[in-house]
């Protein structure tokens, strides 16, 4: 009997401690994997749920994940992971890594940056800031609340974007210019205006256009599907009313709801990410916005004078002008007949414009090179590499076409501005193309 003890002793009790252990550190294999992962030297044991979502809630807190990628700008950190975090319960996190199918043997600390813009409401756009452990080829990132390694079956893991990159024009850019509108809710349906913008931007030389689109009406939903088969129009699905209650107002005592208009800040940050090892320029504005050079016939042309004039600038400011939707140019020469079935604002019509009141804040929006930006805000950049310049109204400034800032003047001291006027005689005819196809015009 001692000897029969002694023997279980020995071979046993180690035996079932180290089934224990597996236990404890190996993840279960889906189903879909078919068989259990071979326990004999490295494992390929990940990512097991990579989430395909533009919105995804972060496992055991109030937190939504969105995008993650490459940023090696800061030192310190390889990683950055935009997020929409609950300003009262932010607790520390962890990063775990996928190295090229292997899980990583550890965790390490993340950093978390709130941005300094919230508006007062509860949930505001946040960093999550991760170092690639040694000797990881890391394709994968997963967020923990604790640093253990233990790793349930459902763990959600984010694709990392912009491995090339690394800040640095690594590689041939393919877009010269990119707009970034942010959000789209509300079943907007101002199908006129913004087939005129979009057409608008095609002649300034934009290369592509990113919109982030919770709710559009039915007829510029046909329209924005014609722009993305063709490429031009890159549609992110954003969700962001499916797991919060979203403000339609920027000021939280004002409006109320979780966070600053169904997320625009979040929106434009994201954008710049997803830009940066795209594009050599990203334009920062909304969709009732065109971002006007007026001593240069494209966008090409005036970036490269104010880059030659400013070359340490990332960011370029510009001035918001605006052009009443309730005064119309009086002849009707652009009320076209074609036009009158669509929905929206016939932005020829308007010329306009109000002066800004340079006495009190007046906004502006940018054109930005993303790799020298880390954060930004919806008028200004929070957080950036190099110098910031504000552009002279008279080389560029928006046009922007929507309600009177300004109520109290009259037609006789508004300003008349026909800069739209120059382009008409390509606008119009690709404006009605566009339209055709997406099978919005009746004649």
């Amino acid at each position: 009997m001692d000897k029969a003890k002694e023997l279980r002793q020995r071979f046993f009790f180690p035996f079932i401690a180290t089934i224990i252990f597996i236990c404890i550190i190996v993840v279960r294999t889906p189903r879909m994997y078919g068989s259990m992962p071979n326990l004999r030297g490295p494992q390929k044991t990940c990512p097991f749920q990579i989430s395909q979502q533009t919105i995804t809630p972060l496992n055991n807190t109030k937190h939504l994940l969105v995008s993650t990628y490459m940023d090696q700008r800061v030192n310190g950190f390889d990683i950055r992971i935009i997020g929409i975090f609950r300003r009262d319960s932010i607790q520390p996190l962890h990063c775990l890594f996928c190295c090229a199918g292997y899980l990583s043997s550890t965790t390490t600390p993340a950093t978390i940056s709130q941005h300094s813009d919230n508006f007062g409401f509860p949930f505001v756009t946040t960093d999550v800031m991760c170092q690639i452990p040694p000797n990881c080829n890391a394709t994968h990132i997963a967020l923990l609340t604790q640093p253990e390694c233990a790793i349930l079956s459902n763990q959600i893991w984010l694709p990392i974007r912009n491995k090339n990159t690394n800040g640095k024009e690594a590689k041939k850019l393919q877009f010269n210019f990119t707009v970034c509108f942010s959000n789209l809710f509300g079943d907007y349906n101002n199908v006129l205006q913004f087939a005129q913008t979009l057409e608008m931007y095609r002649l300034l030389g934009v290369d592509r256009v990113v919109i982030y689109n919770t709710s559009c009406g039915p007829e510029l939903d046909r329209l924005l599907q014609t722009y993305s088969q063709e490429g031009f129009v890159e549609m992110v699905p954003w969700p962001i009313d499916k797991h919060l209650n979203p403000s339609r107002g920027w000021l939280f005592s004002e409006h109320g709801g979780d966070m600053h208009y169904f997320g625009q800040l979040t929106t434009l940050n994201e954008c710049i990410y997803r830009s940066m090892d795209r594009s050599r320029y990203v334009l920062l504005n909304d969709i009732d916005e065109i971002i006007m050079p007026y001593q240069h016939k494209n966008l090409m042309s005036l970036m490269s004078m104010l880059q030659q004039q400013h070359p340490n600038t990332g960011v370029f400011l510009i001035e918001n002008h605006i052009f009443p939707k309730k005064h119309f140019e009086p002849s009707g020469r652009f009320h076209l007949p074609q036009w009158r079935g669509v929905p929206g604002v016939n932005i020829l019509e308007h010329i306009y414009k109000e002066e800004p009141d340079r006495n009190i804040y007046h906004p502006h929006k940018m054109i930005i090179q993303p790799r020298m930006v880390e954060q930004t805000s919806v008028h200004e950049v929070l957080k950036n590499f190099g110098q910031h310049f504000k552009v002279p109204p008279d080389v560029c400034r928006i046009i922007h076409v929507r309600v009177c800032l300004q109520g109290s003047l009259t037609l006789q001291q508004l300003h008349v501005d026909k800069r739209l006027w120059d382009f008409t005689g390509k606008l119009i005819p690709n404006v009605d193309k566009v339209l055709k196809r997406a099978g919005l015009l009746t004649s």
